[in-house]
């Protein structure tokens, strides 16, 4: 060797840290593709070629030229023009370390070399693929498109390691976000030729992270049960298989802190504060335990609390009445905040729309007192400057503004701006949390009401079939829109059959005519109801037919806000019969084969009836109410001018409140009528009240009031009491009340998902007050009672006894529990009651349910 060492190639690493990083990521990605075997990964290229300085000569001077070579889609001139060199420069060692990392930089390059041969640099490069496609494998829980949106790396870009690197930390980070943990993504090249590869990212998605155990340190006021039962995220237990509040979320458990925190203010700790909260994974790496460090405090009372007012309008003295809380009383920050939301309703009832109601605290720790006073801060009275409405695209503006309570000009009242928002709602044309936003005016004493609606789809076509315990086979057709012309009005179409009944009905409502606050509707129908009984072995046949056709004209109007009135008009031609095979002996009703009130009931008839309703809503939404009251009276006259003659008198009432604070809605309903002749005509069995299933729980259809059983004799002239084998015509009433008391079971995120809606239930009802019918006693060929009519061979019969009962307004009660799931074959309802009263021939029932499908 000469000196200097000139024979002798001396290597230098530039970069350590990026060299060392790119040689363990040098392993190519490999992976399954469909149609072709992932190629092997080469193996890293040697330290020497991967990023380095090879010098010839001294390694400082002139630079005499600079070589390219290794190129395919890029031109030499672009790799010179990221080396900062040019001929004629003057480098060192420094500059061409430089020059080396202004290659990777760039990232076009997965190697790059430089040698220098006494100023001659030749610069040998090895571009970065160019991507074909992105394939994603394995991914099932988190939606391939989601995934799709974290990838930066797209086809006919440069492949890097470090952008697949960083994609891969994304789409980790997106299942983490969905409580997957332990998911793992790997991703893998396929090489191609021209330089090109395929990028797969295999997901190994593992299950979703639980929360095992959640520990509580330094709570000694309340139990860990107590504590862990405010909190929204639950511990992982078999039995909670429904919800989804057990896997690990980091939001959920920040949420979880506050609300600790706002159960001990609640309860007076006004110094509580949780110290620290760690969540650990298991050893397995599935799972977390949360452990939370408390610190409680003392627990406090209300000292003095007062009320100062700024404005002149709310005098201080008149507003105390609405503080709920006393000088002694344990402090609860809820209180608080219900006071101050009490006292702004108030001031913007009055029109102060802006009112700065707060709370201003004084705490006495040595009397553990906490002193309050609610300060209501100077504010101008508001007026409305403009109704503005967003995103109606069908629905006019018109049908929106008249649902308003206020109007341009008028005073703010925050009532009105609520009840405004409850009408919207009830409309069920828009989305449920519609809020009419309150923006700033063009001065301090205006604003602007402006309601941002999202429209919902208000037709409908629906092609149903099903089953249900009430009517068998099942299968309906309808067609309806409720936002018509999208002017709000309803138009619809129907046809249903049953094993029992057959129906179309066709109507049209006009909820404002003519511009006014006046709704008009009619209804044409004609329907084939077949009554039926249970026979022996809990059979049924069909007893009476009742064909109706006919219409009814309605009008409304309101009278308040909440009060309104109805006024109708209907006739329908009616005619009720038997099946003549069945029940008919020379060509008349036979009372042997069908009771001599079946015969009674026969017919052509008419009914003519003028009609009218007393209605009060002020539910907050009249498809899912949590709160309100509905109440309605009506009463229908029929023999006006024509045909049968009666009076019928109804009154229905429903009340719907929030419980707990947590999603349970109570129900209370109740609801009664009564029905009576005039001009010598008795209320016929086809006009008469019943009750049963549906309606009421426990008890089949028309299962619950007077009816008419009828016995068979054994060979020994025993009536047969087993129901199994005794015929059951329930003959309705003349008066019933039936009430009910019902509780909606909240079930998270993961039972509304799912659409469940449990609930448990009591019922109580009744029906009675109709005269007794003529009843039938037949002998058989093997009876002979006095007491009934003589065995007739021409009418062969086994001989049986007709009995009346039920006739009692003695109440019948049951309770249950059941659950509404919107399920993927449409609606489905079941129901499991236990009849706690009854009364003698009371037909009860355990199970009911309900299931159809929609296509």
């Amino acid at each position: 060797m000469k000196a200097g060492n000139a024979g002798r190639v001396r290597r230098i690493r530039g970069l350590c840290t990026l060299l060392l990083v790119t040689s363990a990521l040098a392993a190519p990605l490999a992976a399954q593709q469909r149609g072709r075997q992932p190629q092997p990964a080469p193996p890293p290229p040697p330290l020497a070629s991967a990023g380095q300085v090879e010098v010839l000569g001294a390694g400082a001077g002139t630079v005499r030229s600079i070589t390219v070579r290794g190129t395919e889609r890029l031109e030499p001139e672009t790799v010179r023009s990221y080396l900062n060199l040019v001929v004629g420069d003057q480098y060192d060692r420094n500059r061409t370390d430089l020059a080396l990392k202004a290659l990777y930089a760039s990232e076009l390059f997965a190697d790059a070399t430089i040698r220098d041969d006494n100023g001659a640099l030749t610069v040998e490069v090895r571009e970065n693929p160019v991507i074909n496609r992105i394939v994603i494998e394995g991914a099932k829980r988190v939606k391939e498109d989601k995934i799709r949106e974290e990838i930066r790396l797209a086809p006919r870009q440069i492949f890097t390691r470090s952008k697949a690197r960083a994609d891969v930390g994304r789409i980790l980070e997106l299942y983490r976000r969905s409580g997957r943990f332990a998911a793992a993504v790997e991703p893998k090249i396929i090489q191609l030729e021209q330089n090109r590869v395929d990028v797969i990212f295999e997901m190994s998605e593992g299950p979703k992270s639980k929360v095992q155990q959640i520990n509580l340190l330094g709570n000694t006021k309340f139990k860990d049960g107590k504590l862990r039962g405010e909190m929204a995220t639950k511990q992982a237990r078999f039995y909670r298989f429904f919800s989804s509040n057990d896997t690990y979320d980091p939001d959920r458990l920040a949420y979880d802190q506050q609300k600790l925190r706002q159960f001990y203010l609640t309860e007076g700790y006004a110094d509580f504060r949780v110290v620290s909260s760690v969540a650990e994974l298991t050893p397995d790496n599935r799972d977390f335990i949360v452990t939370y460090v408390l610190d409680e405090g003392d627990r406090y009372k209300f000292g003095t609390v007062d009320l100062e007012s700024e404005i002149r309008d709310i005098k201080a003295e008149d507003f105390k009445a609405l503080i709920p809380v006393a000088k002694g009383d344990w402090y609860d920050a809820q209180k608080i905040e219900n006071t101050v939301e009490t006292l702004t309703e108030t001031a913007g009832l009055l029109g102060y729309a802006f009112a700065d109601v707060r709370p201003q605290f004084e705490r006495d720790k040595d009397a553990l007192e906490m002193n309050v006073t609610f300060r209501i801060g100077e504010a101008p009275r508001v007026y409305v400057e403009r109704v503005q409405v967003n995103g109606n695209t069908i629905t006019t503006d018109q049908v929106i503004r008249r649902e308003f309570r206020l109007a341009e000009g008028d005073a703010f009242n925050s009532i009105k701006v609520r009840r405004s928002s409850d009408r919207l709602k009830s409309l069920g044309f828009f989305q449920e949390k519609l809020e009419i936003e309150q923006k700033p005016g063009a001065s301090p004493d205006r604003i602007i009401l402006e309601a941002n609606v999202e429209e919902r789809p208000t037709g409908e076509l629906q092609v149903s079939a099903g089953f249900s315990s009430l009517e068998r086979f099942i299968l309906s057709m309808s067609v309806r829109q409720r936002n018509f012309r999208g002017r709000g009005q309803e138009l619809r179409l129907s046809a249903n059959i049953s094993s029992f009944s057959r129906s179309i009905e066709a109507g049209f409502t006009e909820p404002y005519l003519f511009g006014r606050n006046l709704a008009l509707g009619f209804d044409v129908f004609t329907r084939d109801f077949r009554s039926f009984r249970f026979t022996a072995n809990n059979s049924r046949d069909t007893t009476y037919t009742q064909v109706s056709t006919g219409f009814n004209v309605r009008v409304g109007f309101p009278v308040t806000e909440f009060w309104a009135m109805q006024a109708r008009y209907g006739i329908s031609f009616e005619n009720i019969d038997l099946d003549r095979d069945l029940f008919f002996t020379n060509g008349l009703c036979d009372p042997l084969l069908a009771g001599r009130f079946l015969c009674e009931a026969l017919g052509k008839r008419t009914v003519s009836t003028v009609g009218y309703s007393v209605l009060f809503n002020n539910l907050n939404n009249s498809f899912r109410p949590t709160g309100g009251q509905r109440f309605s009276f009506s009463q229908d006259l029929a023999g006006i001018p024509l045909g049968v003659k009666y009076v019928r008198t109804r009154a229905n009432y429903d009340r719907y409140n929030a419980l707990f604070g947590s999603g349970f809605i109570l129900q209370i309903a109740g609801e009664g009528g009564y029905i009576t002749g005039y001009g010598g005509s008795d209320v016929l069995l086809t006009d008469r009240f019943f009750l049963g299933e549906p309606q009421m729980r426990g008890f089949r259809i028309r299962g619950v009031g007077p009816r008419v059983l009828r016995r068979p004799f054994d060979e020994t002239g025993t009536p047969i009491t087993d129901r199994n084998f005794v015929l059951d015509d329930a003959l309705g009433g003349k008066a019933y009340y039936y009430g009910k008391a019902e509780i909606q079971i909240p079930l998270g995120a993961g039972g509304a998902e799912l659409g469940l809606r449990p609930s448990i239930f009591m019922d109580v009802g009744a029906v009675w007050n109709v005269r007794s019918p003529n009843l039938t006693c037949a002998n058989g060929p093997t009876t002979n009672r006095p007491d009934c009519l003589p065995f007739d061979p021409l009418r062969p019969s086994n001989g049986f006894e007709e009995v009346f009962l039920g006739n009692s307004p003695s109440p019948r009660v049951s309770v249950g529990a059941g659950v509404m799931w919107n399920s993927p074959f449409g609606p489905f309802r079941l129901d499991v009651a236990k009849v706690l009263r009854k009364q003698p021939g009371d037909d009860t029932q355990v199970f009911q349910f309900n299931v159809g499908t929609q296509f």
